[in-house]
Order: structure tokens, then C-alpha cells, then sequence
């Protein structure tokens, strides 16, 4: 009898039906059945047990003068897409274009070495009566092109108060959004390329109060750092042409949404049942049928886990010698970290 008639959905049905004593769709549905399932699956599986099954490369693509990488809702074939969810965890080795890269969750480590600090030019003076003001940043002695979502251009009203309007990148332009930081109201655009600015303050600056900008210049090139802190990706040097990137992780065990579908690994039909069953009893309240069918449940998460630890046992311990030659066969020590 072959894996896809054993561990299908049906089969994952039909034994949380006995587990949790519901032979009736009167008692639980299929699809109530089906939900448990996937939610055991997609939040429960995935932090319990980080399989060997589930590692995977996952890469993405930089785009010129772009720094930042995070989820995306569209298009569905972008490879950030739902990315904050699909993706568990992150772990070295990281590669850009082919190059070891250096990776880092500290912002501390990250902008230690590649510092963001801004440069600040007055670009023009109040009169107490204009509020429009457009030109060129490269005018006033900018370095361009200058960073994604740091830029800043601030000056005074006539009460003293101060004026501040940001930039927002937008998605796949080099043209950023100006906003007035207190209402959030669209002031202007910014070239981050060119340095062209439009700007309009809601009230007019201060006759003789300076208005500058302060934005951070950079020199385009390929990525040396990457940063991945608050489920987006950082990188240093900004790009100057798309690089691929890619990286380890671990991914969420795919959703089982038809009767005759299958899990990523067939053995783990069992695990999931019993994990679901778990969920309709703790929907229940019912803590003695939980007790009974722990056991159980631990069982077969150390049966599923048993693969991944016959895999890492074969895996070399690194140690300072790890990357050296084996001249007696010639063969070449490879070095990881084990998770």
C-alpha cells in the first residue's frame, strides 16, 4: 500500500474522528476537523520541531538603490511574499551573488559598520510667506544618491514651532513620498536617484529661518552585510544592480487543503492527527483526554524528529580544522552551524 493512500488527509480525518471520539460530522465537521489540522500544522508544527525536512534555501533578488526587503502581499510570485509568515527562522550561511556575506541581527553590529549619519544642507530661507519649495540636492553639495526612508526637511514657523516632513518610499520607485510628519498628509516627492525635490509645508516657515534637508549620501555597490531585524532585510552597501541573496531557513510544513492531499513527509500523518486531536480537546476543555493521548502525542513528534537527528549526527562538529584538507583522501571538511 503506497504513502499517498495512507497518510492523506482523509486518513488524518478519520483518525482524529477515533481519538477524539466524534465518528459523527453532527459532533464535528470535516472542515471544523480541517481547520484544527492546519492550525496545528502551519503555528504549532513548525516551533515544536525545526526538521531537517523543513530547511530550505530561500533567495530574493536586490533591486538598484533599494535597501530593504520585506513581505509583500503582491504579486504571489514574488519570492517575499507572505514571507514574515511562511519563513520560521533564518540562518547563516548567506550568500550575495555567490560572495560569503556577512550576517547580522544586531543593529548595533550593522550600523557599527555601515553608520547611517546624516548630512544636512540649507537648501533655501523663509519668507513667512512661501511654502513651495522645489530644486536639486546636488545643488547644495549632496553626495546623491541618498538613502531610502531618511529624508528629512525641517525649518520653523512664525510661533517657533518646528516643521519636519519625511520621506515614504514607495514600492518599486525611485521617487519617494514627502509627508508632514505631524498630520501624515502628502507634501511632495523625492528623487532619490537625482535628488529632485517638490516640497510644500502646510504653514509657511519663518522669514529668515533656514529650511534644510538632511538625507544620508551613499556609494552604490555589491552587498558585503546584510542585516535582518524586524522581519525585513537590510543591506550594505545599497545595491547598484540587482544581486541574488540567498540564505538558510526554515519554512512552515505546507497546509493540507484536499481530501487526497498528502504531508511534505508521509510519516508525519500521524503526529499531525494526534497534534489536531490535542487542539478539538483543548477547544473542549477537556484536560483528561488531553493527559491520555500525550504520551501518544510525544511518541510520534520523537519519531518525526528521528530523521533529523540521524541526519545532523553525520554532520561533522566544526572545529578550527574543519576547513582543511584531508590530503590522505583528498577529500575537503566542511564546516556549518548545527541547529
Amino acid at each position: 500500500m503506497s504513502d499517498a493512500t495512507l497518510s492523506t488527509l482523509t486518513e488524518i480525518r478519520t483518525l482524529v474522528r477515533r481519538l477524539t471520539r466524534s465518528p459523527s460530522s453532527a459532533q464535528i465537521s470535516d472542515a471544523d476537523i480541517d481547520k484544527y489540522v492546519n492550525t496545528f500544522i502551519l503555528y504549532d508544527f513548525p516551533e515544536e520541531l525545526k526538521l531537517f525536512s523543513l530547511r530550505r534555501v530561500f533567495s530574493f533578488y536586490t533591486s538598484p538603490y533599494i535597501d530593504t526587503y520585506s513581505t509583500v502581499s503582491l504579486p504571489l510570485t514574488d519570492p517575499m511574499w507572505n514571507f514574515k509568515n511562511s519563513v520560521v527562522a533564518i540562518y547563516k550561511p548567506v550568500y550575495i551573488a555567490g560572495y560569503p556575506t556577512l550576517f547580522t541581527e544586531s543593529r548595533e553590529q550593522f550600523y557599527g559598520i555601515y553608520p547611517a549619519v546624516n548630512a544636512m544642507r540649507q537648501i533655501a530661507t523663509g519668507d513667512g510667506v512661501t511654502t513651495n519649495f522645489t530644486g536639486t540636492l546636488s545643488t547644495y553639495g549632496f553626495s546623491l544618491p541618498i538613502l531610502r526612508g531618511n529624508v528629512l526637511f525641517d525649518s520653523i514657523d512664525i510661533n517657533n514651532n518646528g516643521l519636519s516632513l519625511i520621506d515614504v518610499p514607495v514600492a518599486g520607485s525611485s521617487v519617494g513620498n514627502i509627508k508632514d510628519a505631524s498630520t501624515g498628509v502628502v507634501v511632495g516627492t523625492v528623487n532619490y536617484v537625482t535628488g529632485a525635490y517638490n516640497i510644500t509645508f502646510l504653514v509657511a516657515p519663518l522669514a529668515d529661518a533656514a529650511i534644510n534637508c538632511q538625507a544620508v549620501p551613499y556609494v552604490a555597490a555589491r552587498p558585503q552585510a546584510i542585516l535582518y531585524f524586524n522581519d525585513e532585510f537590510k543591506v550594505r552597501p545599497v545595491p547598484d544592480q540587482p544581486y541574488r541573496v540567498d540564505l538558510e531557513c526554515y519554512v512552515r510544513p505546507t497546509e493540507l487543503l484536499v481530501a487526497g492531499q498528502v504531508p511534505d513527509i508521509s510519516e508525519w500523518w500521524q503526529y499531525i492527527a494526534y497534534g489536531a486531536a490535542k487542539k478539538v480537546f483543548e477547544g473542549r476543555m477537556d484536560m483528561e483526554s488531553i493527559e491520555m493521548i500525550m504520551p501518544e502525542f510525544k511518541h510520534q513528534a520523537s519519531l518525526v524528529r528521528a530523521r533529523t537527528i540521524n541526519n545532523m549526527s553525520n554532520e561533522r562538529t566544526a572545529t578550527i580544522y574543519t576547513e582543511q584538507v584531508d590530503v590522505g583522501s583528498g577529500l575537503y571538511g566542511f564546516g556549518g552551524i548545527n541547529v
